[in-house]
């Protein structure tokens, strides 16, 4: 008997994809008063080579382990404990300089001073634009009236709850929130799972897992033997990892629990 539901934050509840884009478009637009480029060229180099600097650090294998992306980098300070972190927090500065000025180079424009100053913009860009997906808070306040609701998310304890406070409607539903930095490990990973259940005290068999990502989402709660949602909003394909259940949005939800 299902009492249970776990959901994953980004990109399920809180559209942190559309945040990010708008981010970029407002700060590449930004770039564009100061020299003559296409913004959406400037977003496509910096995305570019942010994700080629960000693979190339010694924190990248960290960063993998407890899902924090190369765009997460462009705007976290990462100031958790931990000596990891605090590499992170020693590399970002740079990186996002460096990810700018690269990003303004490949378009033949040199200028490290403006790349400063979009590395800081940027930030503050992402904070302003908080998406929530129109179903997130319907679906939240039905479900807490029957269901005890977790949140599992991987990333920055720091940096998810930035998230959590600039989107403060959210937080209310939940009995629990599990950030993987905070734990040591992310989904995949069955323990932070197993970790989860303990939390709350409840049985695989009481969970529903409710995720975006087969890979992290999807796989974990498989491999933990908890039933699984694969919420599909823009229709991506499947690969080898099979949920129990898929939806293309949150609505969805309640006639699959009954």
């Amino acid at each position: 008997m299902i009492n249970t539901i776990f959901f994953d934050l980004d990109d399920t509840l809180l559209w942190d994809e559309k945040s990010v884009q708008k981010a970029f478009e407002a700060t590449c637009n930004y770039a564009a008063t100061f020299h003559e480029i296409q913004p959406s060229d400037l977003e496509h180099a910096v995305r570019m080579h942010a994700r080629e600097l960000y693979a190339s650090y010694d924190t990248y294998e960290f960063t993998k382990m407890i899902g924090i992306n190369p765009f997460e980098g462009l705007w976290g300070n990462f100031n958790d404990a931990g000596d990891d972190f605090q590499k992170m927090k020693e590399i970002v500065p740079q990186y996002r300089r460096d990810a700018w000025t690269k990003g303004l180079q490949a378009l033949g424009i040199n200028d490290i001073e403006l790349a400063a100053v979009l590395a800081e913009r940027f930030p503050a860009e992402r904070k302003k634009v908080p998406f929530l997906f129109d179903d997130a808070l319907p679906i939240l306040e039905k479900l807490s009236k029957d269901y005890s609701l977790l949140m599992l998310t991987n990333g920055s304890p720091e940096l998810q709850n930035v998230k959590l406070t600039i989107t403060p409607e959210l937080e209310p539903y939940f009995d629990e929130i599990i950030i993987s930095g905070a734990y040591g490990r992310g989904k995949p990973d069955v323990t932070i799972f197993d970790y989860a259940l303990n939390k709350i005290d409840k049985k695989k068999e009481e969970v529903l897992m409710v995720g975006d990502n087969l890979m992290t989402d999807i796989l974990g709660a498989n491999r933990t033997g908890i039933k699984s949602v694969w919420l599909n909003r823009f229709e991506k394909e499947r690969n080898d990892v099979t949920p129990d259940y898929e939806i293309k949005n949150l609505d969805e939800l309640m006639e699959l629990l009954k």
